[in-house]
């Protein structure tokens, strides 16, 4: 996981992130489209202004945030030789 500087503001039920920074760039985010909780942990399935969908998690006992995966539009989805009405979409990790 990669540690990300993320700003927020206060929504209803806590922080939601708006933007966020790593790798030299800032991403603001233009949707929120899902939140879960763990435990000690809230995630955020995020849409980025790049096209981007992000996963962002927030470990609330030390206020830090992390990038636990993101995927771009152009991730290929491919047809596997075994299954081949079956396709998946390749994930990329940050690096």
């Amino acid at each position: 996981m990669l540690q990300v500087k993320v700003e927020s503001e206060a929504g209803p039920f806590g922080d939601m992130p708006k933007r966020f920074h790593w790798d030299g760039r800032q991403v603001e985010i233009t949707e929120n489209i899902d939140q879960w909780h763990g435990a000690g942990y809230r995630y955020f399935k995020v849409k980025g202004d790049d096209g981007n969908l992000y996963i962002l998690r927030l470990d609330e006992g030390r206020a830090e945030w992390e990038l636990t995966l993101f995927q771009t539009p152009q991730a290929e989805a491919f047809v596997t030789p075994d299954h081949p009405r079956k396709s998946r979409v390749r994930m990329d990790a940050p690096s």
